[in-house]
């Protein structure tokens, strides 16, 4: 695998889209790539400044496909990679089914954090009585999503950071800190301690978040994250 820091921004939204959604041997999505198995969105579109990374789920309409591949040929996203003019979007997909859900936000590789010191507890299955109270709901999510990382309180998981999504290439951070616990940093702990644990393993560490999300893109920026793109679905 090319080393995670020679890895273009288009490389890198190649490697998102790959560990987000699952794909048919035509290159169409099928479903997230999740235990859940439940379908992945009909269009996905990663923005970046060295070109877009394009997806189809399977069973969109072949018409409304190759309209919204005309369309985004030739819009012009790479000179205005933030004005996304998503309503000839809805309005194409439309034509198939209304549109349920829009996500968009940016998306972020973590720089080399191999060898950095962290007080951050390794959550396994020998310890996972520790997501009690906080942090019940997410015992599944932990086993299955490893590695995991979490700053402990008084026998207690107040922050937690796992895989929402996984590949033998690359893995994206799941980032959670109980409301009572937020605003200390914990997030940047255990988040950190993730990605040095993915980059160990030889692969990369992503973290991507919604636009409204500005706890999340604050974590970013306090980890110096790197935005190589833009993430577009529909559903």
């Amino acid at each position: 695998m090319k080393h995670l820091y020679l890895q273009s921004d288009r490389e890198l939204m190649e490697v998102q889209a790959n560990v987000l959604f699952n794909h048919n041997e035509d290159g169409r999505m099928t479903t997230i790539n999740e235990p859940s198995a439940k379908s992945a969105p009909r269009f996905f579109m990663g923005i970046t400044k060295q070109g877009l990374v394009v997806r189809y789920h399977e069973t969109l309409d072949e018409d409304v496909k190759n309209e919204l591949k005309r369309f985004v040929e030739k819009a012009p996203w790479l000179d205005a990679p933030n004005r996304v003019n998503m309503a000839d979007i809805i309005r194409i997909l439309s034509k198939d089914r209304p549109v349920d859900h829009v996500y968009l936000g940016p998306a972020y590789v973590f720089p080399d954090v191999r060898g950095r010191l962290t007080q951050a507890v390794k959550i396994t299955e020998m310890n996972i009585e520790l997501l009690e109270p906080y942090f019940s709901d997410f015992v599944s999510d932990v086993l299955l999503g490893q590695p995991a990382f979490a700053v402990v309180q008084n026998q207690a998981v107040v922050s937690l950071c796992s895989s929402a999504r996984s590949s033998s290439v690359a893995a994206e951070a799941s980032l959670h800190t109980a409301p009572d616990f937020r605003g200390r940093a914990f997030g940047m702990e255990v988040a950190a301690a993730w990605a040095a644990e993915v980059q160990n393993q030889g692969r990369i560490a992503l973290y991507s978040t919604a636009w409204n999300n500005l706890a999340s893109q604050a974590v970013a920026r306090k980890l110096k994250l790197r935005q190589y793109g833009m993430d577009l679905n529909f559903s």
